[in-house]
């Protein structure tokens, strides 16, 4: 007799739980040498962090027209020029990239001098890469212009020519990757950063992940009608849909080195269970954070705040809080920055990371905003409206994608 698809996919991820003590998938942790933000809430760290901690969004009407109402996190700063040399990879994620590094110059030279620029990795997570480009130069072919000077599939689009670029820029030699796994792409990226310095491939990687706005994902999420027309409230009872936004993180990851916080271990999941909707239960999402808290050796009671996945669409908040109070119960303060921020899809795991670190440091918990009324089907903590103190040792990040692609990484701050 056949068995039922979905039922074989749940199996496997039942017997994907750590069950087996004498298996050790722990890994060295790493140092969070330095680290770099941008996002709708500001130009770099400090803008970012305040505004969190503050309560205030960044989320917008968009700045393009559209025939439907909604907001957007864009970023409204100057972004830097592309250097002569390398003008050939031009475009608004290229100059997101520059912005990121600017402030982390000094920290990555020192690591090239440390390590040697051979022995230096950059992974990136995307989901738009240049698409913003790409979709200027076909309204330009349809309206018999030809393609724009300059453009160039290769270098302006490709999810890959941000670490092109940033190799020149940096003068980095080593191994160089790009993950697009839709919303999991750049925590997928840190935990690919993670394994080549473990595996000795690398001895530091700058990962994390960009993204940008455009049209085909504004548009793509109201076509599956889960864009919401006011900003996001994730976890509350009235949550409609998502917001896009657009910005990225870098963090530098060093096998070893002067670092008030470290990344411990991440988990991985692909449950498959569908194209855009995540499984109802969250098993998918609760053996990413089994196998995170696995390969990091902490329990879940050494956790002290979640960044979670939190889109604010009514499946992904239901699914995911069944998911951490599986594993965590209902002690832990639940965090969600996407009603500040919007949703950057490729770049979401890497800037929460990043706001994680800050966590870290601060020992400060930032709010999830929008949320006067809690679903009480999301039954959480979720740290509503206003900044709380908090003792934090731990945190677990979660980054979930379509197609069930699931990531969460753990990380610590450094007892010396």
């Amino acid at each position: 007799m056949a068995r039922d698809p979905e039922a074989e996919i749940s199996d496997g991820l039942r017997r994907a739980k750590p069950t087996d003590a004498a298996r050790d998938v722990r890994r060295r942790p790493v140092a969070c040498t330095s680290h770099a933000l941008c996002n709708a809430l500001g130009m770099d760290s400090a803008q970012v962090v305040e505004r969190l901690y503050r309560g205030e969004s960044g989320l917008r009407a968009p700045s393009r027209a559209l025939p439907f109402e909604t907001v957007c996190g864009e970023v409204t700063g100057t972004l830097p020029p592309v250097p002569g040399a390398l003008a050939a990879y031009d475009s608004r994620m290229a100059r997101l990239a520059l912005a990121l590094v600017e402030p982390m110059r000094g920290a990555i030279d020192g690591a090239v001098r440390r390590w040697g620029a051979a022995r230096i990795g950059i992974v990136l997570g995307t989901s738009t890469g240049g698409l913003a480009e790409t979709e200027a130069a076909h309204r330009a072919l349809l309206a018999g212009r030809g393609l724009p000077v300059g453009y160039s599939l290769e270098r302006t689009h490709a999810l890959s020519a941000a670490g092109d670029l940033l190799a020149g820029v940096l003068g980095i030699e080593g191994v160089r990757l790009v993950v697009s796994t839709a919303c999991s792409s750049s925590a997928k990226a840190l935990a690919s950063g993670h394994r080549l310095i473990d595996a000795g491939v690398a001895d530091a990687v700058l990962a994390g992940g960009i993204d940008t706005l455009c049209e085909l994902t504004v548009r793509g999420f109201h076509s599956l009608g889960i864009l919401s027309a006011r900003a996001a409230r994730p976890f509350g009872r009235e949550r409609d849909g998502i917001n896009i936004g657009e910005g990225g993180a870098l963090v530098l990851l060093e096998r070893e080195g002067a670092a008030a916080v470290h990344l411990w271990g991440a988990g991985e999941t692909a449950d498959a269970h569908h194209m855009s909707a995540p499984h109802p239960e969250g098993e998918g999402a609760e053996a990413a954070m089994r196998r995170a808290l696995e390969a990091a050796g902490v329990t879940p009671e050494q956790i002290g705040h979640i960044n979670s996945h939190g889109t604010g669409t009514p499946f992904n908040d239901a699914a995911e809080a069944r998911a951490i109070g599986q594993v965590f119960g209902r002690r832990v303060p639940v965090v969600s920055t996407k009603g500040y921020t919007g949703h950057m899809l490729g770049a979401a795991g890497a800037v929460e990371m990043a706001v994680c670190v800050k966590v870290l440091q601060n020992q400060i918990v930032p709010p999830t905003i929008n949320l006067e009324n809690p679903d009480p089907e999301c039954d959480l903590d979720y740290v509503p409206n206003t900044a709380r103190d908090c003792r934090v040792d731990a945190i677990i990040n979660n980054s979930f994608g379509f197609g069930g692609h699931n990531a969460c990484a753990v990380a610590k701050k450094f007892v010396g």
